[in-house]
């Protein structure tokens, strides 16, 4: 729906896309592996293909080839598409569609994807960060839907978040905005992998936990994920209860950072954290609350989303379309 202007105008005007319309081409870019689909303007995922980068990749072009590939192989699976839009795990240039960084594939940083798409494809591109994509996907299909305000974190081998204010999303200049796994919440803490000491990242990503797990001796710490901690301290494995809580503790600092600064009142989570299902939300939901103000009539909520890399490519495709009709999300 396009909303009327605060000021007056026009009602409303609801839109509805025809069954018979080109899709578009959703990328989800991560570290080690890139994934591509089809997605119908109602929202409808198909044609989905997903290639992991090798182990000893280190060349911007080598991992273009297999990226344009993936998306090669989801196009030629349906009719001519729209555009082709991607959410990136890095810190993106929106302007010009150029990777930043991506902290975990250096050999990404500076690489221009837009215009190597388009020169590819010769659609219109549209490159953000994931965890903007995350947010419009929450804010079109997901948990987000009617909201005025509310943040979507991403919590797995990085932290990153994006916030939708007052109906619009937050991008900051230049896509500069959402950093939030790079707070500072401890001045003398780790260093992180960025070069900075104590982010929100070093004390609450998924490397954190399985580095906790080596050095609290739980077994077989190197594949430790949510879900098995937890099935650890259900079975009374010596030291698993008490990293689970300090676990949901240390994210609830950053979450309860994001709320205090910018008041979204509603947070969608999504990542690795997504495998403890309601039990981990309940730890960090008891943790924020009281780390949170609470002011008068103020309904304050956390909730899990739906599957990150769902979510992510619907509103990378999401993104694409903004742009191709030019309003604001």
């Amino acid at each position: 729906m396009i909303p009327a202007n605060e000021t007056g105008g026009k009602p409303a005007t609801k839109l509805w896309f025809s069954k018979d319309a080109r899709p578009i081409c959703a990328v989800l870019l991560l570290h080690d592996r890139v994934s591509s689909c089809l997605v119908s303007l109602e929202g409808e995922v198909y044609a989905q293909h997903a290639v992991d980068f090798p182990k000893n990749l280190a060349n911007a072009a080598d991992a273009f080839r297999i990226i344009s590939t993936c998306v090669e192989k989801t196009v030629a699976s349906g009719k001519p598409i729209l555009g082709i839009g991607v959410a990136v795990a890095g810190m993106i240039n929106t302007e010009t569609g150029t990777i930043v960084t991506v902290s975990l594939a250096p050999f990404l940083d500076g690489f221009p994807l837009e215009t190597e798409l388009n020169n590819r494809f010769g659609v219109t591109v549209c490159v953000d960060q994931d965890t903007r994509a995350l947010l419009v996907g929450d804010r079109w299909f997901g948990q987000g839907r009617g909201r005025r305000n509310f943040a979507s974190v991403y919590i797995g081998e990085t932290l990153g978040g994006a916030l939708y204010l007052d109906r619009h999303l937050y991008r900051g200049p230049a896509g500069a905005g959402g950093e939030i796994g790079h707070t500072t919440v401890d001045i003398k803490g780790r260093m992180c992998q960025c070069g900075r000491r104590g982010c929100w990242e070093t004390i609450a990503s998924s490397k954190w936990l399985r580095t906790e797990a080596k050095v609290r001796r739980l077994p077989r710490p190197h594949s430790l994920d949510v879900s098995r901690l937890l099935t650890l301290a259900d079975k009374d494995v010596p030291g698993a209860a008490e990293l689970i809580r300090d676990y949901a503790f240390n994210i609830a600092v950053g979450l309860a950072n994001l709320q205090q600064f910018m008041a979204p009142n509603f947070i969608v989570i999504h990542g690795d954290i997504v495998r403890g299902g309601s039990p981990i939300l309940r730890l960090i939901q008891e943790s924020f609350h009281d780390l949170v103000f609470h002011r008068p009539g103020d309904d304050i909520a956390l909730a899990l989303g739906d599957g990150e890399c769902l979510a992510a490519l619907r509103g990378a495709a999401s993104l694409l379309l903004s742009d191709l009709l030019n309003f604001v999300i």
